[in-house]
């Protein structure tokens, strides 16, 4: 498989820094509604400050992917004598909270870390640091999904017809002397 590179963006958090002032969350609603900044609702805002006030924790967290399923993490962690329960640090949406859920339709929501914009606006508001924006380029293996290959084999029966698609097919997979091929030997081919 081909190496592509690829971004990768991450938002780190230091917690000891957050004083729940929940810049981040308003800047969010506001960048995400529609129009642009024509409101302000915490509710709808891809992060969530996760607050304990007589414990003095605030966590900033932002929204992942969607889960159809209630996990059964109930464990709690003790980080610099703050204690955490591991549902706080989950990111996703699920049936067992009502955080990052569009309120109106409860359709989940994810951080996109404010696509087409320099850095998130969280970050930027930020007046404590406590959210810094990373960005690298990293070499990954290029995804192949079935579907495109579907597609493509699709489109190419579609030019030359499913006999001939299929003939090359079997004469690629004929390995040296008649016998199978292996990876190694289609890898060769290509």
């Amino acid at each position: 498989m081909a190496k592509i590179k690829k971004k990768i963006k991450k938002i780190k958090i230091d917690a000891d820094k957050c004083n729940g002032c929940r810049g981040c969350e308003i800047v969010c609603s506001s960048f995400h509604a529609t129009p642009k900044y024509s409101e302000i609702n915490p509710a709808r805002s891809r992060v969530q400050v996760i607050t304990h006030r007589l414990k003095n924790i605030w966590l900033p967290l932002f929204a992942g992917e969607y889960t159809p399923a209630e996990c059964m993490g109930r464990d709690v962690y003790v980080i610099d004598g703050k204690e955490y329960d591991e549902c706080g640090f989950c990111r996703a949406a699920c049936p067992s909270r009502d955080i990052f859920k569009e309120p109106d339709s409860g359709l989940p929501l994810k951080c996109d870390m404010c696509e087409g914009e320099e850095k998130p606006k969280c970050v930027e508001w930020c007046l404590n640091d406590v959210l810094t924006y990373e960005e690298r380029e990293e070499e990954v293996e290029e995804e192949v999904k079935p579907e495109d290959v579907e597609a493509g084999v699709g489109s190419l029966i579609d030019k030359y017809g499913f006999d001939k698609i299929a003939d090359t097919i079997a004469r690629m997979a004929k390995g040296p002397k008649g016998s199978p091929a292996t990876i190694d030997d289609m890898s060769a081919k290509r």
